[in-house]
């Protein structure tokens, strides 16, 4: 018996059997089928299509690469800013989708600092310029900004994902679904515009609330040939519901039916390197670890089980983008 309100509601999730947890004794594809049709609808997806309206802003060659600032519509009167690098020393090169966790905006992820503090953070976590860790890896790189993020939050810099989620939330929708169905839509605007970015071999990473967007994305979209996120990807019950996280990482309804493990179904057999930190304190490893052991039995079940990898970093809350890399070079890409 409590009266604490936060330990009831706790213990109620805690002692609830996700609806649609992954069960072996059942057949896979039907099981597969309800859990695409559930997160589809959990996500509030798909939203309104519209014309992309993809425009350019920037073109120029800096370094080994071209750079290309443009936007893209991706609902009815809503614009997304991107950066497109293109190497430049290739007639085409396969794409890596970068998105960005909670900072200062999809900037640092293009490894091009606004101000001091952006400066100060790619001398101390270079791992956070995605996009030019792409370009090393050969590839091009699509820098995404996220939905309440850099120039989509309200003040043009840093994040502010608390009130327009809850208003999402009225609405039927949720920030990540948003996020997700902005990144397909974009994806599909680039692939149409730009020859240089071949349309095979596609990875998407991404470090926190980035690599939470990139676990979903691939889940819902089958373009995505291997998905990498890191410190993202852990049970609900140790990590979402556990501790303090922003309003953005919510979906309504989600424990009730899944734990985050039993998604991967929507992936395999398709690639998947789940990257986590030892000493990460709001994706603790416990739970990662938990998650990954259901990850393993559903890549098991779909004949795959060499298409899925836990590579953990020695830190905190990081984006171990080395082990990922020579994870996903293992892994043939």
């Amino acid at each position: 018996m409590t009266k604490n309100t936060h330990q009831y509601e706790y213990a109620v999730l805690q002692n609830h059997a996700p609806l649609l947890a992954y069960d072996s004794t059942e057949p896979y594809e039907e099981w597969h089928q309800a859990v695409k049709e559930k997160l589809t609808e959990l996500l509030g997806l798909p939203l309104a299509s519209c014309a992309p309206c993809l425009t350019v802003e920037t073109r120029e060659r800096v370094e080994d690469r071209i750079e290309i600032s443009f936007t893209v519509q991706t609902e009815p009167g809503y614009i997304v800013p991107c950066w497109l690098f293109i190497p430049a020393c290739a007639e085409s090169a396969p794409l890596t989708i970068c998105l960005s966790g909670h900072g200062g905006g999809m900037h640092v992820a293009a490894g091009k600092a606004k101000n001091d503090e952006d400066r100060k953070a790619l001398e101390e976590w270079p791992h956070r310029a995605m996009g030019l860790r792409a370009i090393r890896e050969g590839r091009c790189a699509l820098v995404i900004e996220a939905r309440s993020f850099g120039e989509a939050s309200v003040h043009g810099y840093g994040t502010s994902c608390t009130e327009a989620s809850k208003i999402a939330i009225l609405m039927g929708r949720t920030t990540i679904g948003e996020r997700v169905w902005d990144a397909m839509r974009i994806l599909d605007a680039v692939l149409d515009t730009f020859p240089e970015v071949e349309k095979e071999n596609i990875v998407c990473t991404g470090n926190s609330g980035g690599g939470t967007a990139t676990y979903y994305l691939a889940c819902m979209d089958e373009r995505i040939t291997a998905a990498a996120p890191s410190c993202s990807v852990c049970t609900y019950e140790a990590s979402i519901a556990a501790m303090p996280h922003c309003m953005c990482n919510h979906i309504p309804y989600i424990r009730k039916y899944f734990e985050m493990g039993d998604l991967a179904c929507l992936i395999a057999p398709r690639k998947l390197v789940v990257a986590a930190g030892a000493k990460d304190d709001i994706f603790p490893i416990d739970g990662v670890r938990k998650t990954f052991d259901i990850i393993t039995a559903i890549y098991k079940a779909a004949e795959a089980a060499e298409n899925c990898a836990l590579v953990v970093g020695e830190g905190g809350h990081l984006n171990y983008a080395d082990l990922i890399w020579e994870k996903l070079h293992e892994m043939g890409i």
